[in-house]
């Protein structure tokens, strides 16, 4: 049976007709060359690097960006693929996101003409892939406290530190790495094979398993001058970066929660028990209604802040409200249908635990759900309370 995305209140009605087309031609792909393959890709821990080149052709990478090859979308239909994107799977969405936001935005808002150039048509057709380095094992939701830093030398800087829980760091061509340099956090671009950088994969992982997560080594790595993006000083710019990156999470939850409902719906309305099917008991119909709720509310979240980016008008606080509750919804709806679906819930034939145990990632990286409460606590008092 056909796939059919739960939209109560018609919020697609809202996107504009370039927005639709978005939609409904990644939807078509994700259909053919995503969910086939999800659930092996899961099981062996992999990453389908055949999608990359097709990501490019259809100008999936850095989609809102301007020029250099980027496709130039508005924030809303760059939203909609990451939805339609994270259906599929939230490893598939991750590797988009980490490419577009915090590699190709940063370069094209903060690099100069000449890193634009080099790099921003290459990544953007997936003949390149870039990696994002700022947690560090240490510091995750305090990166201020980072503590691999850059050293002034001839020719260039000289890098020492490491970087952890990189989404594609053994993948990447080049890994924008932040470091201190007297004191202030700067970007610098890293590429493949410069001597003293490595990347490591992260073994044992139970959640994002189609995606490469890295650590990433650096030991008197010397990059030369060049390599630092000049606009980007102090911990706004990787901030800035993470902004765009939560806005794609907030609408790939929404792809994933709809995903994990469309199935539970139908099987439970072909699963039978006591001589009829589970979709007529209270219990089940009560799921779905708080799940209908909550999705519904999820989606109007997400076209609302795609409009403000559109218009120049968003706050990154908006877009840590939107990444908190769009996440957290998808997470409950996994973990409910998983529920409904009983036993057959946990077997790779059915999706819906593939992706709750996908969103309890999503849920950590790009800012927990308590930073993200604090982030608005500080919002709406004045005070903030991530210190003392």
């Amino acid at each position: 049976m056909a796939y059919t995305a739960m939209d109560f209140y018609d919020a697609d009605a809202l996107l504009s007709e370039e927005e639709r087309m978005v939609r409904d031609t990644v939807r078509a792909f994700v259909e053919a060359e995503v969910i086939p393959h999800a659930a092996r890709h899961f099981r062996d821990g992999t990453f389908p690097m055949d999608l990359v080149p097709k990501f490019g052709e259809m100008g999936l990478l850095g989609a809102p960006l301007e020029g250099y090859g980027c496709a130039g979308m508005s924030y809303t239909a760059y939203g909609v693929l990451c939805r339609e994107l994270e259906r599929g799977d939230s490893g598939i969405r991750s590797f988009c996101s980490v490419q577009g936001s915090l590699v190709m935005y940063p370069i094209h808002r903060y690099g100069t003409e000449e890193q634009k150039t080099r790099w921003l048509p290459e990544l953007a057709a997936g003949r390149k892939i870039g990696c994002f380095g700022l947690t560090e094992p240490d510091y995750g939701s305090n990166p201020a406290g980072m503590i691999t830093n850059a050293k002034r030398v001839p020719g260039g800087f000289l890098l020492n530190g490491s970087k952890y829980w990189i989404t594609n760091g053994t993948l990447a061509d080049v890994a924008l790495v932040w470091a201190k340099l007297d004191g202030r956090i700067r970007g610098f671009l890293v590429e493949k094979g410069t001597k003293g950088f490595r990347a490591e994969d992260i073994p044992g992982k139970y959640s994002l398993r189609a995606s490469a997560t890295s650590g990433l080594v650096l030991e008197d790595c010397l990059v030369p001058e060049g390599a630092m993006l000049p606009g980007a000083e102090g911990l706004k710019g990787p901030l800035a970066c993470l902004d765009s990156a939560r806005y794609g999470i907030a609408w790939g939850a929404v792809g994933a929660a709809q995903a994990c409902f469309d199935e539970a719906l139908r099987y439970s309305k072909t699963r039978v028990q006591f001589d009829r099917p589970i979709a007529g008991f209270q219990l089940v119909q009560n799921k779905f209604a708080e799940m209908l709720t909550e999705i519904t509310a999820a989606q109007m979240i997400a076209w609302r802040l795609g409009r403000l980016r559109d218009d120049g008008k968003h706050e990154p606080a908006q877009t840590s409200l939107a990444k908190r509750n769009n996440v957290a919804v998808a997470l409950r709806a996994a973990r409910t249908c998983r529920d409904i679906l009983g036993a057959s819930g946990i077997t790779e034939e059915y999706q819906c635990l593939r992706h709750a145990l996908n969103l309890e990632s999503v849920s950590t990286y790009e800012g927990t759900h308590d930073i993200h409460a604090l982030v608005l606590g500080e919002r709406v008092t004045g005070i903030s309370a991530f210190k003392g």
